[in-house]
């Protein structure tokens, strides 16, 4: 846990060096530092890890949850696992990409792209992490990688990032999807709310920390420059027939 924190902490002092490297232009909204911005994933990071770590909490509520999700499994799908959450943990980001190539929200093509990839590469790390530092064992007994929860992080990932970058009612959307996605990790007896508590927080942290860096990123890459390369994106469905049936596609052009 030591360590995380360290990484944790580091990460932020980052964030907030990157923030005292104010640019000539002003700040988008979303990369506006501000401490209230850390109350909800420091919240749910704090109740995840401190349910973790209370064996009352993890008797009379983890566990508790757990029973009554295998009974309503059994009650609904026959105690069959439903399986679709491994997919829809990724319907953010394809909304996310959507937008990208649409030209759509507060910043352009390559903006996007760097904040979309920098906020993965971030949760990636902190996730793995935590994983490996916490082991904790899943309720299901498949292994001790149950802190925090994968899914969860890379849901609320996606859904932090379109509210962000389109918006709070494409942002109410996606975070559907994601509640949806925790749900279904307890469902589906992968989890314990303590694991989608702290899934969330990372999720939520990574996505705005990406944002706070940009304006780094748009210094090293010297993306304020006139100089700098402007990226147009358009995506065309198709529909061609064929002497087997109808095939379809999709083009993408990229104008630089």
């Amino acid at each position: 846990m030591k360590r995380f924190l360290i990484v944790f902490s580091s990460l932020l002092c980052l964030c907030l060096s990157a923030q005292a490297q104010r640019r000539d232009s002003v700040y988008t909204r979303s990369e506006q530092f501000k401490w209230q911005k850390l109350i909800a994933p420091g919240l749910l990071m704090g109740a995840g890890v401190a349910g973790t770590l209370s064996p009352w909490y993890q008797t009379e509520v983890n566990e508790n949850i757990r029973d009554r999700a295998i009974e309503m499994r059994q009650r609904y799908s026959g105690g069959k696992e439903l399986t679709f959450d491994n997919y829809l943990q990724y319907a953010p980001f394809a909304g996310y990409a959507a937008g990208m190539l649409s030209g759509c929200g507060e910043h352009n093509f390559l903006e996007q792209a760097l904040t979309l990839g920098t906020s993965i590469v971030f949760t990636a790390i902190i996730s793995a992490s935590m994983k490996e530092l916490c082991g904790v064992e899943r309720p299901n007994k498949a292994n001790r990688q149950s802190l925090p929860s994968g899914h969860t992080d890379t849901v609320f990932l996606g859904a932090e990032l379109v509210r962000l970058e389109f918006g709070p009612w494409w942002g109410l959307a996606a975070y559907s999807t994601a509640f949806v996605t925790a749900f279904m990790r307890i469902y589906n007896n992968w989890h314990w709310t303590t694991d989608l508590m702290a899934g969330a927080a990372i999720g939520i942290f990574c996505a705005n920390a990406a944002y706070w860096l940009l304006p780094l990123e748009r210094k090293w890459l010297k993306l304020d420059s006139k100089a700098a390369p402007s990226v147009r994106a358009s995506a065309l469905p198709y529909i061609s027939p064929t002497p087997y049936g109808s095939s379809y596609g999709m083009s993408l052009a990229l104008r630089f």
